[in-house]
């Protein structure tokens, strides 16, 4: 499977990876608490999830949206990464998550440099995961929500918690908005 353009083919990868572990879409479906409908949909290219429905999905199985995108299981010993060389794991025109490295799978760290379009969000289902997250903004603006709590964000402010905790991030402004990111251990 190639890892370039992953936004055209999210169906055919969860396809094969499901198959790959020996599920089916009813047991994957169950496993990660959607319809067999939705998997269905998402392997036919007819819906695109988001980016947390996503990762719903593959917690089923279970695997990070980075070995997802990329199949490489193999661990890297790689330590200079050109621009060129980070992984992109998102999908879609309005969120951009390009990763350091190819591989997590036996790494304790991951860290993105993500990009949110004008409303651009990570969907409305909270994501959840183990672990913690952080980060900086480097330009624009994004609303970060985490439980009860929200806050607008601008270049220059962080942000700082346990990733069990339902959280979300949108772009409200009229411009892009980059930032920075590091979770630990890797969820993507």
């Amino acid at each position: 499977m190639s890892t370039t353009a992953p936004s055209d083919d999210i169906g055919t990868r969860l396809r094969l990876v499901r198959q790959i572990y020996g599920l089916t879409q009813r047991e994957l479906a169950r496993r990660a608490g959607v319809t067999n409908g939705a998997i269905s949909l998402i392997e036919q290219n007819r819906v695109s999830p988001s980016i947390s429905s996503l990762k719903k999905i593959l917690d089923g199985i279970p695997l990070s949206l980075a070995d997802f995108f990329t199949h490489n299981f193999a661990a890297s010993d790689q330590v200079f990464f050109a621009a060129a060389e980070l992984t992109e794991i998102a999908f879609g025109e309005t969120v951009s998550m390009r990763m350091v490295g190819g591989n997590l799978k036996e790494r304790a760290l991951q860290m993105l440099q993500e990009t949110y379009q004008p409303g651009a969000d990570t969907g409305e289902e909270m994501l959840r995961h183990q672990g913690e997250e952080c980060g900086i903004i480097v330009s624009g603006s994004l609303t970060v929500t985490v439980g009860a709590q929200e806050k607008t964000l601008q270049p220059g402010d962080a942000y700082y918690f346990r990733s069990d905790i339902p959280h979300r991030f949108r772009n409200p402004g009229p411009g892009s908005c980059q930032l920075i990111s590091a979770s630990s251990p890797p969820s993507f």
